[in-house]
C-alpha cells in the first residue's frame, strides 16, 4: 500500500510563491518517475511537472520558467517550488508516480493552491 500526502498549499497573491511537498510511504519498488498534477474545477487533471530518479525534469509550457520540481530520494519526497504565481494556477495539486502522464498509485487528497488578490 502506497500513501501520498501533499502539503504546502494555501492562498497567495498573484506574483507570489509557494513550495509544495509530497511524502511517499509504502512499497515503491521499481518506480522511478514522480510527478505533480493539478486539477481545477471543471477541468481534467493534468501533469504539470515530472522528475526521474536521476533528476531529469520536464514541465508543461504554461509553468516553464516559473515552477521547479525536485526530489529527495533518501526521504522518498518530491517538491514543487512555484513562483510568479498566476490566478490560472489555482487548482488542487497532487503528487503521484508518473508513467507517460498517468498517475499509477491511488490519489491522495491533494493540497489546494489559490492565487487571488
Amino acid at each position: 500500500q502506497v500513501q501520498l500526502v501533499e502539503s504546502g498549499g494555501g492562498l497567495v497573491q498573484p506574483g507570489g510563491s509557494l513550495r509544495l511537498s509530497c511524502a511517499v510511504s509504502g512499497n515503491i519498488f521499481s518506480v522511478n518517475t514522480l510527478g505533480w498534477y493539478r486539477q481545477a474545477p471543471g477541468e481534467q487533471r493534468e501533469l504539470v511537472a515530472a522528475i526521474t530518479g536521476g533528476g531529469s525534469t520536464n514541465c508543461v509550457d504554461s509553468v516553464k520558467g516559473r515552477f521547479t520540481i525536485s526530489r529527495d530520494n533518501a526521504k522518498d519526497s518530491v517538491y514543487l517550488h512555484m513562483n510568479s504565481l498566476k490566478p490560472e494556477d489555482t487548482a488542487v495539486y497532487y503528487c503521484n508516480a508518473d508513467y507517460q502522464g498517468w498517475g499509477l498509485w491511488p490519489w491522495g487528497q491533494g493540497t489546494q493552491v489559490t492565487v487571488s488578490s
